[in-house]
């Protein structure tokens, strides 16, 4: 069925049980998700089990746990599938997963890793808040310790450093500077990522905009809720949709587009908020959404965007997030990176397997590691003078496995312009 949330028959156990059978055994028949992630994986070995040899309806509830549980959300197979709607099977493994959580979660209650992990909007406040102390913990191997016995989150995961000037209390400082030949406006959906641990992120947003003459406005806004919807807490998710739909939508129908240096960000705003709420709010909210390099290339097209760069980026390894291509817009962030002169860049399409708040898990620390593998090995083979994506969380599994820090697409457009901070 389709994610009614309101409809009694989404949180029948029974219900969804028949559904997962139902979707597994076209799986089995089609297996064209092999080796795309470990939940596929993990489905198709008990689907081989000698006990259950290829029946879906073998399979019993720690079956559908696992494979659940596995999904770190990161939407490639959707696209990958020949069975999405509207073929008649309508196939929508992500949110089969989301619901199955969901369903499980109403049953037996949220875990307090999930709980902890949800609330990033109050741990990104108060990480800030005591940023010196909190990013010393984040360092100290006993405070990481009892980190992990605590809440599970691993003791050996990087985590993001804190600032202790967010990016709203430096923009809210410095305020934004109209742009005077293009009465082009935008509202600012800056992340929580880029608010509390990136806001050099929110910064280059800011000036690479002004310097294409584009007038930025940063509306008031809460986590886009994907922590919430990973830990099945559809409710949390749904009132946090609610706040930022009402507050983006106030600029929306001003005039102003909406623009996202995040991908999971952008993604919920354009494909979650339909699914979780309804109304003509959250559909012109979601249509006038924009990954921030989809948003200056589609200025590029028409000939608006400033392309006076003083110098370029050298070779460039780009991890595209899977987030990005769930989207279908090509391969922005790398074709805006390609217009510099004296920039190359090699496109790398492998997932760094940290999405959301599973890679950051005690259980699926080590799986994580070995699903971002590959990433690893083509970046290292590319040997390139900068790694850029435009995922914080793909970054972090960057830095844990190479030790080097990455860029974001917007900040290689920064330093072309010659706008970056000294």
């Amino acid at each position: 069925m389709a994610f009614e949330l309101d409809s009694p028959s989404f949180w029948d156990e029974s219900r969804v049980e028949g559904e997962l059978k139902r979707v597994f055994d076209i799986c089995n028949g089609c297996r064209r998700c092999y080796n795309l992630c470990p939940s596929f994986n993990d489905l198709f070995a008990r689907l081989d089990q000698d006990s259950v040899d290829g029946e879906a309806e073998r399979l019993g509830g720690g079956d559908f746990r696992s494979v659940t549980d596995l999904c770190y959300q990161c939407k490639l197979c959707f696209n990958h599938c020949p069975y999405t709607p509207p073929h008649r099977w309508e196939i929508d493994f992500p949110r089969l997963m989301l619901r199955s959580k969901a369903v499980q979660v109403r049953r037996v209650g949220q875990s307090l890793q999930d709980r902890f992990l949800g609330h990033a909007d109050l741990i990104g406040r108060l990480g800030s808040l005591f940023a010196p102390l909190a990013n010393w913990a984040n360092r100290n191997p006993f405070c990481r310790w009892i980190m992990e016995k605590a809440v599970g989150i691993h003791q050996d995961r990087l985590l993001p450093v804190y600032a202790s000037e967010t990016f709203r209390q430096w923009f809210d400082r410095r305020g934004s500077n109209a742009g005077q030949r293009d009465k082009r406006r935008v509202a600012l959906f800056y992340t929580c990522s880029v608010n509390f641990n990136e806001p050099e992120v929110g910064k280059a947003c800011v000036k690479v905009l002004e310097k294409n003459g584009i007038h930025v406005a940063c509306p008031e806004q809460r986590c886009c809720g994907m922590p919430f919807l990973d830990g099945g807490d559809i409710e949390a998710t749904r009132r946090g949709a609610e706040a930022n739909v009402a507050s983006l939508d106030a600029l929306a129908q001003k005039g102003h587009d909406i623009v996202v240096p995040g991908p999971t960000c952008s993604y919920m705003l354009k494909r979650e908020y339909p699914m979780l709420l309804k109304g003509d709010a959250v559909e012109r909210v979601a249509a006038r959404t924009f990954d921030i390099c989809e948003y200056l290339m589609a200025l590029h097209g028409e000939g608006r965007l400033d392309t006076c760069f003083v110098q370029g980026a050298g070779r460039v390894a780009y991890q595209i997030p899977c987030h990005l291509r769930a989207q279908n817009m090509g391969h922005k962030s790398s074709d805006l990176m390609q217009l510099i002169p004296g920039t190359t860049v090699h496109l790398v399409e492998r997932c760094s397997a940290i999405d959301g708040t599973w890679g950051l898990k005690r259980q699926y620390y080590d799986l994580s590691l070995k699903v971002a593998e590959p990433l690893l090995r083509e970046i290292r083979e590319s040997q390139p003078d900068r790694i850029v994506s435009d995922c914080p969380l793909a970054g972090l599994q960057i830095s844990q496995g190479l030790g080097k820090k990455t860029l974001h697409p917007i900040q290689i457009l920064e330093r072309a312009y010659g706008l970056e901070e000294g």
